[in-house]
This record gives structure tokens, sequence and C-alpha cells, in this order.
């Protein structure tokens, strides 16, 4: 079964989105990519079998809007960007002083996404040790409307001037997600500081690199899919899939445990050799087929 754009679970509840962390390698091309595809149509290639993907570009330096506004008039109107946050923020500045940074993030161009807009990951490295205080300070600073990112970027300094995009087409909500990867991070005084301000606790599967959290801390859950056996590289079996489409349905049901409905993003990372696009594609079409008869694909 082909993967759809509209991958959901079964029956009423949130969304399920399926997608990859980036787009454009080299390893893809002539494999996932068919041979002789021009690499300004990738995005769009990708966007007709996916319904989201995680922006990385945004993570190593500052995007453009130019480049926001060619990435969202390249896939349909209901995909979905996730936009990974400025290592500047969080491995560079390390969360302390970041008003000005965080303004600049801003300014930078994610608000030209517009409705195809989704959550932001702010991925913090493993030597960043949990210190509530300072994740407070951080995450209260986190705009969680476009109207109140817009007015955050108007903040930004000199070198955002005349690039600057502070354009919204209307108010939405925004989402954040948490990905640490310090064991210290597993303190129950996290889960209720991420409830508190609506944050979700990304789930991580990285073959054993990094602890996994998968506290429920927000109306969404946020996985990351960065391989099972090996970093970056392996794939994912049929079993494996078949028991994250499961989770992922779960989570979007919600349970008789009190944990409500949630919408669900998926990104597989596991892009070394390749693998990421195709089991995409397959845990995509694995939820699909459950919510049209009711079976696992």
């Amino acid at each position: 079964m082909d993967a759809s754009p509209n991958t959901e679970g079964p029956g009423p509840g949130g969304r399920i989105r399926v997608g990859t962390s980036g787009w454009r390698y080299a390893s893809w091309r002539g494999d996932f990519y068919p041979r002789g595809l021009v690499q300004r149509r990738e995005l769009a290639y990708l966007g007709d079998r996916l319904s989201t993907v995680e922006i990385n570009g945004s993570f190593y330096s500052l995007q453009r809007p130019d480049s926001y506004r060619r990435w969202r008039d390249s896939v349909p109107d209901d995909f979905t960007f996730a936009v990974k946050g400025s290592r500047y923020i969080t491995h560079m500045r390390r969360l302390r002083d970041v008003r000005t940074a965080l303004a600049n993030f801003f300014a930078s161009g994610v608000l030209a996404l517009g409705p195809a807009l989704g959550p932001f990951l702010w991925q913090l490295p493993a030597r960043l040790e949990f210190d509530q205080g300072l994740l407070e300070d951080f995450i209260a600073q986190l705009p969680t409307s476009t109207a109140h990112a817009q007015a955050l970027a108007g903040e930004h300094d000199e070198r955002l001037d005349g690039r600057a995009w502070l354009e919204i087409d209307e108010d939405r909500p925004l989402r954040h997600a948490l990905e640490p990867r310090a064991r210290s991070f597993d303190d129950p005084a996290l889960p209720a500081l991420l409830r508190a301000h609506g944050v979700a606790l990304a789930v991580a599967d990285t073959a054993g690199r990094w602890p996994r959290f998968d506290a429920d801390t927000a109306d969404f859950a946020y996985l990351r899919l960065h391989g099972s056996t090996e970093l970056y590289t392996s794939g994912y079996d049929a079993g494996e899939l078949r028991a994250w489409a499961r989770q992922a349905i779960d989570w979007a049901q919600g349970d008789a445990g009190g944990t409500g409905p949630r919408d669900v993003y998926v990104y597989f990372d596991n892009d070394a050799h390749g693998h990421a696009p195709h089991d995409a594609v397959a845990l995509a079409a694995l939820i699909a087929g459950e919510g049209a008869d009711g079976r696992e694909g």
C-alpha cells in the first residue's frame, strides 16, 4: 500500500503524521528519489508520499524567508513542517541568555511557513545536565502562538536587518517538543515542568546511545527514530515497524488510564544508509492500513 499524505490511525483520536528528519541526502538519489529527479523537486516528491518532514538546516544556521516560502510552496496544502531549533541556542549558548538568539531564530523566516508550520523541536546536547531553573526560564520564553512569535521576532538584532520575516497570516497556537539526552533528565520535576507549559517530551529511539524518555506531557506526541540497533544507520524490520505503528495509534487514540487522544509526529532519522524514507513510507502505510480496515498492513 502506498503511504497517504493524510495518515491517521483508526477511529476517533489525534492525527498521526509520519516523515523524515531532513530530505536532502545524496544516498537517497537513485534509490528513494528516482534517478534523474532534479534536486529542487526532491521535497515535492517526498511531500507526495509523506505528510510531514523535520527541517534540519534550521539547527545548523539561520535559514532565509525565501527558503521557507519555497519549501512551503513545494508540498501539498495539508503538509506540515517540524522545525528544529537552532544549535546556537541549545548547544552553544546552552539555553543561557538566549532572548536575542530566540528573536533572531523566529525572525529568520519560520513564520513564512504559515499554516504548514508544525512543532518546534529543541534537541539538547548530551552534556547538558538537568537544571530545573534554567530549563523553566528557557521554556517560559518560547512563543505559544504565531502572534507571540511575531512579537518576539521583532526584537531581532542588526544581523537580521533587511532579511527578517515579521508577518503572519493569522494567530495560531505553536507547539514545542524537547529532546534531552542526559540521564539526569530522568527527574520527576521534568514532566511536571513540561506539562505546565504544554511542551512534549520527545521519545527518541537511539539504539541505546541516549536514555529514552516517554512521559505524556502535552496534547501531542513527538517520536524520533534514529535507528534501533545502529545509531543513524540501521533500518527497522517489519516487526519493529508494526510495534511503532501500534504505539503511534495508541497515542493518537488515548488510553483507559486517562491519557487523552494526542496528535502524533514521527520522524525517521536513520538516514546514513538511506533507510529513513523507506521506513517512513512503510510505517505510514501500516498506520493507514489499520485505519482502513482494522488490521495492521
